[in-house]
């Protein structure tokens, strides 16, 4: 007997429509807008057969680290920690509470919580205990995303947090690549497979999107930091006539783009952290957007996608 269909819980208003998945790491099955009389997937809506895969999904959490552990080797000053490698790659990627189920502890018509406990399950592929809770709410022509981070440990650890929305280049026309894009960041990092390997330096050309242009076919994975005071990064489909404007609160210094070559897709991930922090923070490299979490402290950040219709 084929496995029952994976809950979604729909949170939405005249505006925005999410599909939220609690038994897939508080994923997003969908992110629809209202175009007239039709909803239209803004977000790259995930096939039935990706509901229970998390990479498959139109966003996922990025808790408690976002991107790679080089090797799954996370390192805090002089002690090392081999973590269970869950890539192709070899790294540990992507934080360690997408693999779970979530708990629905609110639920309204336009808002859902889920919380997570990692000591409430065996085989959390992080060395410390953590709580997490994302919040997902729809507010007018707002959709407001609330994540905190608590170490529930008895020591001291470092960590982060984001997301990992995936939008689609063509809304009306799906075919067709029209997105352009605002990215109001000074400096990228020197990436090797996705790595950093050192400071943040200059802006790649193929990256360089401080002023609005049109995303081209040039593939592009790189972290971004140093953003342009409170400016928010612009997402334009001009022939579609919308725009969504993503603000973020400081705690994400970092944003990771990736657009592969032949996709009709673009992540814009805002982090709190560089890909590979750990490493770079044991290297002594500045910058890296780890948070120190004292024993009972949380971290709150708010990501806000705001919708602006020609």
């Amino acid at each position: 007997m084929a496995p029952a269909r994976p809950e979604v819980l729909t949170v939405g208003n005249d505006h925005w429509r999410l599909g939220v998945l609690p038994g897939t790491g508080a994923s997003l099955a969908f992110g629809q807008v209202r175009l007239g009389d039709r909803w239209v997937d803004l977000l790259r809506p995930t096939r039935p057969e990706g509901l229970r895969r998390y990479p498959r999904c139109a966003s996922y959490v990025l808790v408690p680290f976002s991107n790679r552990v080089r090797d799954g080797m996370l390192r805090d000053g002089d002690r090392t920690w081999q973590l269970r490698p869950n890539s192709l790659d070899g790294t540990a990627i992507h934080g360690a509470a997408h693999e779970w189920p979530w708990q629905v502890a609110d639920k309204s018509a336009e808002s859902v919580t889920l919380t997570f406990d990692a000591a409430a399950v065996v085989g959390v592929n992080f060395p410390w205990a953590f709580r997490a809770e994302v919040t997902y709410a729809v507010v007018g022509p707002r959709v407001v995303v609330r994540t905190t981070l608590t170490n529930a440990d008895g020591e001291t650890f470092p960590a982060g947090f984001g997301h990992h929305p995936f939008f689609r280049r063509g809304l009306l026309d799906p075919e067709a690549s029209e997105i352009e894009l605002e990215l109001p960041f000074e400096r990228c990092y020197p990436l090797e497979r996705g790595m950093a390997t050192g400071p943040a330096g200059p802006l790649r050309a193929a990256v360089d999107h401080r002023s609005l242009r049109l995303l081209g076919d040039a593939p592009l994975d790189d972290c971004l930091t140093g953003r342009r005071g409170r400016d928010p990064v612009r997402m334009v489909w001009p022939r579609s006539g919308v725009e969504v404007q993503m603000h973020a609160d400081e705690v994400f210094s970092h944003l990771v783009v990736y657009a592969p070559r032949g996709r009709p897709f673009v992540a814009v991930e805002p982090v709190s952290n560089a890909n590979d922090a750990f490493t770079l923070r044991a290297d002594g490299v500045p910058g890296h957007g780890l948070v120190e979490l004292a024993p009972g402290e949380s971290r709150t950040g708010e990501i806000r996608w705001d919708l602006v219709l020609a």
